[in-house]
């Protein structure tokens, strides 16, 4: 397509040589132009709104690095007992819409999540949970259906307990440890 310059009625027209032939003049390239340089203007404040809004959000949730010394006895008690050989070596205290957790890490790759109560509400692992901390009728029924198998992460949800092995299976188990499932989401 070649393109050159024409002068009609005083006004530039850009001629466009193509199968149509049409001109176009300036002034609609430049409406065209100004509409674009509008639409990106409303997309950059959409998305500058869009996240002050996100960052509002997160005025929420609260997360305080713990310093050894303010860790609950509590959690630090329930480390000691099931986990002797790890140390703590991050411990935060999240609070998010007046909810407060207590998130532990350990030297060893265990992170452990406990709540107001500091009762342990989650485990997550890469390598197999010691059998004190899963319930024993949990425990039982991994050890008799997935021989071969170690659990990896354990979480108390409100209604069910969750345990996932080292396979990747997700087994969910009533509060009373009753197998439900295999969640194979």
């Amino acid at each position: 397509m070649q393109s050159n310059y024409v002068e009609k009625d005083g006004q530039y027209m850009l001629r466009l040589l193509s199968p149509e032939m049409k001109l176009i003049t300036i002034k609609k390239i430049s409406t065209m132009i100004t509409k674009m340089k509008t639409t990106v203007a409303s997309i950059f404040i959409a998305l500058i709104c869009f996240s002050s809004c996100s960052s509002d959000d997160d005025n929420n949730s609260n997360d305080v690095l713990l310093e050894e010394d303010e860790i609950p006895t509590e959690i630090t008690s329930y480390v000691s007992t099931h986990f002797e050989t790890n140390s703590i070596f991050r411990a935060e205290k999240e609070t998010e819409n007046n909810k407060v957790n207590y998130n532990i890490y350990l030297e060893t790759s265990y992170e452990l999540e406990f709540n107001s109560d500091f009762e342990i509400i989650e485990i997550d692992g890469i390598t197999q949970l010691p059998d004190s901390v899963i319930p024993e009728l949990i425990l039982d029924y991994v050890t008799e259906n997935y021989p071969d198998n170690v659990i990896t992460d354990w979480e108390l949800e409100t209604n069910y307990q969750q345990v996932e092995l080292n396979n990747g299976y997700e087994l969910e188990f009533g509060l009373n440890g009753d197998f439900i499932r295999l969640d194979l989401d």
